[in-house]
């Protein structure tokens, strides 16, 4: 069983980052939704109620990226240079990669995390009435670079 920390402690706060200096940053980011064959083959043709998911989940990792300071509390908001989002749909899942740009004091990392989870929820939320047993595996940082703390690439 978890145990509640002590709230009296006030020991939350946003880093600063004045000091640090302005770098390029980079971060790629990546989720896994696993859906059935079917709901994979409807995505894949386009033929949803609801539309076409593939450029709906692009939209919802875009417009994530940029409200990422409105979910992780945090985070600090930052003026983003550039989102991408690529979605691939495979034999048993579909896979949403986000890269996220920003020339700023600290890493994009979350910027393209929760980019990344907001198109996957985004398809799931287009197919779940046909298929409510989807899940998302993962979400994951696959690669992030700049900042004092060096680079990271996912083995």
């Amino acid at each position: 069983m978890m145990s509640r920390m002590d709230d009296s402690r006030n020991d939350i706060r946003m880093i600063d980052v004045g000091g640090k200096p302005v770098t390029l940053r980079t971060a790629r980011a990546s989720a896994r939704l696993r859906a059935a064959a079917e709901t994979l083959r409807r995505i894949r043709a386009g033929s949803l109620e609801k539309g076409d998911a593939v450029a709906v989940a692009r939209l919802a990792a875009i417009m994530a990226a940029k409200r990422t300071s409105d979910f992780v509390p945090l985070c600090h908001p930052l003026p983003l240079d550039a989102v991408e989002a690529t979605i691939v749909i495979g034999a048993e899942a579909v896979v949403v990669e986000t890269v996220v740009r920003a020339s700023g004091r600290t890493g994009v990392e979350m910027e393209a995390l929760v980019a990344a989870a907001a198109g996957a929820l985004a398809i799931y939320d287009m197919c779940k009435g046909i298929d409510p047993a989807m899940a998302v595996e993962w979400v994951r940082l696959e690669e992030k670079t700049g900042g004092t703390r060096g680079d990271f690439r996912r083995a």
